[in-house]
């Protein structure tokens, strides 16, 4: 590697750890403010908290990095423009396609570590964390079950516990569901007993009454019952795996088994897209490290600054994100369509290709020679 590869790798790596230690701070935090509300407000402790918010860290790293590699790259190049540094190797026969190597190298050195992140960590951590919610979720005696006083599980929803005896058997119930537009529904039980089930804990009522209220009318009717279930997974959120296909291991996406998928619910396009993501997502940090790059070298000096090719990178940058919403509904709808996840990946190597043509001079020898035929004619 030549030596000014290796200067330019070293900076921009260096840059690049610093941007991604700030912007994964920032961006964690800033998750993790909601998160504690939600957990501690549920009763939960401290180190539920904690280990809640390492299991998220892994998304966050994957949605700051391939900023972060544009941040470096731009800074980078408008450091070197600033110091002269660019002008003198520009004036040594560096070109601006020759320039891009150690960009290109610096970008790959984060798709490796996306790599790993997409294929082995995330869904490890989704995994768990999903596991985790699950067995949170089925504490009822910890978030619900308080015998005497009248709690809110959810919005609409009233619940009133007597007593709790040491098998586990709820004394005199009331429930009182509110959620309906037309129609309150209220349920009291003399006894009732949590049962788990695949989609959450159900609440079977023995020895109750129903009384359903017509909004509209006015007119109440009532209905007794010897037992009756309620679905309480519908409050605090099902149990298991849920239908999630970032959950899904690298080896279970491609090769899905038909049980998972009927478990799930997910469909074999987005199956399919989902593969495709985990290796264009780790393509894409190339592409906006070469993106901000490519945006400092087009246009010469000026005394305004760099701040409108750094608006051209950004610009860039939208135009490569819209192109991968543009075709994200698209490409999960068959598996036919998947490979409509490099989209953005290619729209962006377009996009640098332009910059560096423009960059490189040809541009203005496209004008020339158009003007000389022009002329000639």
């Amino acid at each position: 590697m030549a030596r000014v590869d290796k200067y330019l790798l070293t900076q921009l790596l260096l840059v690049f750890g610093f941007f991604s230690l700030v912007l994964v701070s920032v961006y964690w935090v800033n998750r993790a403010v909601s998160l504690f509300d939600r957990l501690i407000g549920d009763g939960q402790s401290v180190w539920v908290f904690l280990e809640f918010t390492a299991l998220t860290l892994p998304n966050v790293i994957r949605v700051v990095l391939p900023v972060s590699a544009f941040a470096a790259s731009v800074y980078v190049a408008q450091r070197l423009t600033r110091d002269s540094e660019m002008v003198v190797m520009q004036a040594a026969g560096v070109s601006p396609w020759r320039l891009m190597g150690p960009v290109a190298l610096f970008g790959g050195c984060v798709a490796v570590f996306l790599l790993v992140l997409m294929h082995v960590l995330m869904p490890a951590a989704r995994v768990q964390l999903a596991e985790r919610q699950a067995q949170i979720a089925e504490n009822i005696t910890a978030r619900f079950l308080t015998a005497g006083e009248f709690l809110y599980p959810a919005s609409g929803i009233t619940l009133y516990i007597r007593s709790l005896t040491e098998l586990g058997e709820l004394r005199d119930v009331f429930l009182s569901d509110a959620r309906g537009s037309t129609a309150r529904v209220d349920y009291t039980a003399e006894t009732a007993v949590l049962v788990p089930g695949p989609q959450g804990p159900k609440l079977v009522m023995i020895d109750g009454m129903v009384q359903v209220l017509d909004r509209a009318t006015g007119r109440l009717s009532t209905t007794r019952f010897d037992d009756l279930t309620y679905d309480v997974g519908a409050l605090i959120g099902p149990a298991g795996r849920g239908g999630d296909v970032r959950e899904f291991s690298t080896p279970e996406l491609i090769a899905p088994p038909r049980a998972l998928l009927d478990q799930t619910g997910v469909t074999l396009g987005e199956v399919r897209y989902e593969l495709a993501t985990r290796f264009a997502h780790p393509a894409l940090a190339v592409v906006t490290a070469l993106i901000g790059f490519a945006a400092i070298l087009v246009g010469g000096f000026s005394r305004l600054g760099l701040w409108r090719q750094v608006l051209g990178g950004v610009v860039a940058l939208a135009v490569v994100q819209l192109a991968g919403n543009a075709t994200t509904g698209l490409a999960t709808s068959s598996p036919a369509y998947a490979g409509l996840a490099f989209v953005p990946v290619a729209v962006g190597l377009v996009l640098v290709w332009a910059m560096l043509f423009a960059a490189g001079g040809g541009l203005k020898r496209w004008r020339r020679r158009g003007s000389a035929g022009e002329g000639a004619a």
